[in-house]
């Protein structure tokens, strides 16, 4: 029997994003902030995902053996490092945290049976890559709050009442939500970038954050004055609404999960990805 197997690690360092090729100013308008000499630092934590069969001890490799060699080949040599000088790869393709995935990857793959990479910059940022060249996802994370009714506007209170639950009652209730999103792309040869992370960002906060914020959906949304504001039909919704805005700045978009509490999430891809709803849950109700 195959099994997958997880392995957790973590180290600290510092990168700067800067091309030598280019002037001061051109580094600065293309980075921002990243490209300040003489760098940044993160805590990242990186998990290494391992794929294979079960030995005679209920094992698919020795747990001990695992964290010896994620130490010698990457915790042990980035750990309080300037990433930018330390490995080779990084000089000719920017210390990006999916550049970093793709790297750790290739450093790994000669001793452990890898299947996925997964670097976290910081809580809010991360990547992962699955072996495929220079294919990787990138993904961010915010947040809004809002207010939100389920009822349908054909149906009675009592009506509603039976099929949604308290989620009925006329003045709705609120959720802080928590919103993942995750695009899919090349690298670039030269930047290690899918795309430019600030227009990610500014896409997610224009298209979505700014206008869900501080709403009562069903009357501040036109999106939802027929269509019942449930957690799967908000992230369908915010798939929709950036589709587009991701093409335009070179990548496609993966995946949309909104959690709507630690109880509740889903799940949504994109039409590249086109596997989908999923919807994960622990209360009996998916958007109690």
């Amino acid at each position: 029997m195959k099994c997958i197997i997880d392995r957790r690690a973590q180290f600290s360092a510092s990168h700067r994003y800067w091309l030598p090729e280019l002037t001061e100013a051109e580094n600065a308008e293309r980075f921002g902030l990243c490209a300040r000499s003489p760098g940044h630092g993160h805590n990242y934590v990186l998990f290494a995902s391992m794929e294979g069969e079960l030995d005679e001890y209920g094992m698919v490799l020795n747990l001990s053996d695992v964290k010896q060699v994620i130490k010698r080949e990457v915790t042990q040599q980035l750990d309080f490092s300037y990433l930018n000088q330390t490995w080779p790869e990084f000089q000719q393709t920017l210390p990006t945290t999916e550049n970093m995935a793709r790297v750790i990857w290739q450093r790994l793959a000669p001793h452990l049976p890898i299947v996925r990479i997964q670097l976290f910059e910081h809580p809010e940022l991360w990547a992962e890559y699955e072996g495929n060249h220079m294919e990787a996802y990138l993904t961010i994370s915010t947040h809004f709050s809002a207010a939100h009714r389920l009822a349908l506007p054909h149906l009675t209170l009592e009506q509603n009442s039976e099929i949604y639950g308290k989620c009925a009652r006329v003045n709705g209730h609120g959720h802080n939500y928590h919103l993942e999103v995750t695009i899919k792309g090349e690298m670039d040869d030269r930047t290690g970038m899918i795309a430019d992370l600030v227009a990610f960002q500014k896409a997610v906060d224009e298209h979505v954050v700014e206008p869900f914020d501080h709403t009562f959906l069903n009357k501040d949304i036109a999106y939802f004055a027929q269509v019942v504001p449930t957690a799967e039909n908000i992230a369908i919704h915010i798939r929709d609404l950036l589709e587009q805005p991701i093409r335009d700045i070179g990548a496609s978009l993966h995946k949309v999960k909104l959690i709507e509490s630690p109880n509740n999430s889903c799940e949504v891809y994109g039409a590249s990805a086109n596997t989908g709803v999923r919807v994960q849950q622990v209360a009996a109700l998916a958007s109690v």
